[in-house]
């Protein structure tokens, strides 16, 4: 199996949230940078900056939604896989963004340690199913 070094962005307005993944993230062994912005419009400079090949999405962030920076990502780069986790878990949520192209939606509070094993299907195995 051939691995694949990525670079990740964070996206999520709580920086324990962000501190929390950063050190689950720490434990990949093919992450070759971590980026983390706290709102729309700092995460579209990052994007701008470094290109992104996975980023991790909450959908209530200060500004415009997690799923309006869905769909700008998507337009602009459809190979960036995007992982949604949020607290807003509803089947609508989820049906809208795998719509607009997350791989998987993920809920923040009883999913969380489902990141890591995605992530490394997504480095090591190039599987992506959705969950």
């Amino acid at each position: 199996m051939n691995s694949k070094n990525i670079s990740i962005l964070i996206v999520d307005d709580n920086p324990g949230f962000v501190k929390r993944m950063k050190a689950l993230l720490d434990g990949l062994n093919n992450v070759e940078s971590i980026h983390s912005a706290a709102d729309y419009d700092e995460a579209v400079i990052q994007l701008d900056r470094n290109k992104q090949d996975t980023v991790l999405l909450d959908i209530n962030l200060p500004g415009k939604s997690g799923i309006s920076l869905l769909k700008k990502i998507k337009e602009e780069d459809s190979s960036c896989k995007v992982i949604m986790i949020s607290n807003h878990s509803e089947g609508y949520y989820k049906e809208e963004c795998k719509k607009l192209g997350a791989l998987h939606f993920l809920d923040k509070t009883t999913e969380f340690d489902l990141v890591f094993s995605i992530l490394t299907n997504i480095t090591v195995n190039n599987t992506y199913g959705l969950s």
